[in-house]
């Protein structure tokens, strides 16, 4: 038989395979049963079944009762994926719900613990184990251990990127000395050696330029950490304020315009933004930015006050 017939059978035979009615799509699981089951701890049962009947629920109260039954069934049977996707999906459809938030921050935390405790277990002497105990060290302004942590780190992968910026920071932390700067300085340098893509070193460095009142090598700093990071609003409002203090205000415009693009609630982009409008002749724009600057600070004292009245549990009815 010609080999285009072969091919026109092949052709007329995959065409009707596919007209060929197949068995019944399964049907969804029911929400609600799966809600119940993954309440009352029938975890293996529901959660393979849990995304798949989220998905197809349209009552909001359902799909909370889902959600948080399937992310307590995933941590329970140690499924890591699955609580995160779960926690991702619950963010996405929740975003402002305090018992969502309230949970992903207790699952966060519990995965971050136990993917330490896995590292510890599995690896013990890898120097990620060092890593995390800096780390921790760090968060309870232990700078002295932290710093050997670091140190042990480095002995082990000496060029590794970002331990000598950690490095660096950590002796900025520190109560000051007369060599404190000097040694910080050193740190990120190395940083910069080992890792030149590293905007926080440049962007670190920098400032400790423009404290120094040395504006050439601040700007040429900060211009480098703009571009390593273009989200990076900090460097664009040191690199505006070097300019400034360079008395180069028409320069100053445009990195200060950018950070209060990136961060429009700042009152610090808007007031030096302001100042290189006035000194510019720009009178109404100065004046536009000096109101933002305004409202800017009143949010962020008003933010600051609802902070302290939370923790301290002033403000509102006493009962």
């Amino acid at each position: 038989m010609p080999m285009r017939y072969l091919i026109a059978v092949f052709a007329a035979l995959s065409i009707a395979s596919a007209q060929t009615p197949g068995r019944p799509a399964a049907a969804p699981p029911d929400p609600a049963k799966i809600a119940h089951l993954l309440e009352t701890g029938h975890c293996s049962d529901a959660l393979p079944l849990s995304k798949r009947a989220y998905a197809h629920s349209t009552d909001a109260d359902l799909k909370r009762r889902m959600g948080t039954g399937a992310v307590h069934c995933a941590m329970a049977l140690n499924d890591t994926v699955a609580a995160a996707d779960f926690i991702g999906i619950l963010n996405r459809d929740f975003p402002s719900d305090p018992d969502i938030l309230y949970l992903a921050v207790h699952t966060y935390s519990d995965l971050s613990l136990r993917a330490s405790q896995t590292l510890l277990f599995t690896n013990p002497g890898a120097y990620q184990v060092h890593e995390l105990n800096a780390e921790a060290m760090e968060t309870q302004q232990k700078w002295d251990e932290a710093a050997e942590e670091y140190r042990a780190v480095l002995q082990a992968n000496p060029q590794l990127p970002g331990i000598h910026y950690r490095l660096g920071r950590l002796i900025l932390s520190k109560p000051e000395t007369p060599t404190t700067k000097a040694d910080a300085r050193k740190e990120f340098e190395e940083e910069l050696r080992i890792n030149p893509s590293n905007a926080g070193a440049e962007f670190v460095l920098a400032e400790l330029a423009r404290q120094n009142e040395n504006y050439p090598e601040a700007v040429d700093r900060f211009t480098r950490a703009t571009r390593l990071d273009a989200m990076f609003a900090d460097a664009f409002i040191g690199l505006g304020r070097s300019l400034l203090d360079s008395d180069r205000a028409a320069d100053a415009i445009t990195p200060l315009v950018r950070a209060t693009k990136l961060q429009p609630e700042n009152p610090t982009a808007h007031f030096l933004l302001a100042n290189a409008y006035r000194r510019c002749g720009r009178q109404s724009d100065a004046n536009r930015e000096t109101e933002a600057h305004r409202v800017t600070s009143e949010k962020a004292r008003q933010t600051t006050d609802d902070l302290k009245k939370a923790v301290t549990g002033t403000g509102g009815n006493q009962r």
